[in-house]
């Protein structure tokens, strides 16, 4: 990771769980990272955590709502007249409405495809766009899909969630095919959890009870074990690609 020091990386969805834990271990170090949400309070929190625990990087909060691509262009100049640019972009944002195909709301599923697919398509198409004006060879792109990118499990109320995630799948693959037709040495990785201990499923069913039902009496991931997994991504050798890590719980079936 010394080689990242210095460095500026933008992560999305950086107000708690996943992305905090990935803001966090990428300012503890040495890089300098955009963490946006649409409320920063938890991130200037975080900021100054990290800053009392003498860490070498520095967290910088900003808001931004990934849905408005207005605001995601915005964010991308300012981290451009801030800080010169992005070397490393971890798309982590991602939502879950639990909206069946059948009875499902139109806005619920357009909402899942606003943030999980085309706000991560915005924020990779930026940050490549800022590399290549910059002539960073070396750049990551660090999509967090999900387990469900990958199969889709007898549960109606994620059926649509798992299509935008099997679409992430497919997108990192893309821009991987794409990067190298660009003859450029940038990178791009899919890290895809299955259960994590996080508030996401408390998000999706807007109630605390049944988020937590979801995971039982197993031994869940943690939001720190796939903040790991992004500091092994960047910590191999430039001429290692990793496509995808896969990870989930011991216990968990599907």
């Amino acid at each position: 990771m010394d080689r990242w020091a210095g460095r500026t990386a933008l992560v999305t969805g950086a107000s708690a769980g996943i992305g905090a834990a990935v803001a966090e271990q990428l300012v503890r170090r040495g890089m300098t990272v955009v963490g946006c949400a649409r409320n920063t309070q938890k991130i200037q929190d975080l900021a100054a955590e990290c800053q009392r625990s003498g860490c070498t990087g520095l967290l910088v909060p900003y808001q931004c709502d990934l849905s408005n691509e207005e605001e995601i262009l915005a964010m991308f100049s300012a981290i451009k007249a801030q800080h010169g640019g992005v070397d490393v972009c971890v798309n982590n944002a991602g939502l879950a409405h639990p909206d069946s195909l059948l009875n499902g709301k139109t806005s619920s599923w357009r909402n899942m495809l606003q943030v999980n697919v085309i706000a991560l398509s915005i924020c990779t198409r930026e940050a490549y766009q800022s590399m290549k004006e910059r002539n960073v060879n070396d750049g990551h792109i660090i999509n967090i899909n999900s387990m469900s990118g990958h199969r889709v499990v007898p549960t109606s109320d994620v059926h649509f969630y798992s299509a935008t995630k099997h679409a992430v799948t497919a997108l990192t693959e893309g821009l991987r095919q794409e990067l190298r037709e660009a003859n450029t040495q940038i990178r791009a990785t899919c890290i895809s959890p299955g259960l994590v201990e996080t508030e996401f499923h408390s998000r999706m069913y807007q109630n605390t009870e049944k988020g937590a039902s979801v995971f039982g009496s197993i031994k869940y991931l943690e939001a720190e074990d796939v903040a790991s997994a992004v500091t092994y991504v960047l910590s191999a050798p430039p001429h290692v690609q990793i496509g995808d890590i896969q990870m989930r719980p011991v216990e968990q079936k599907s």
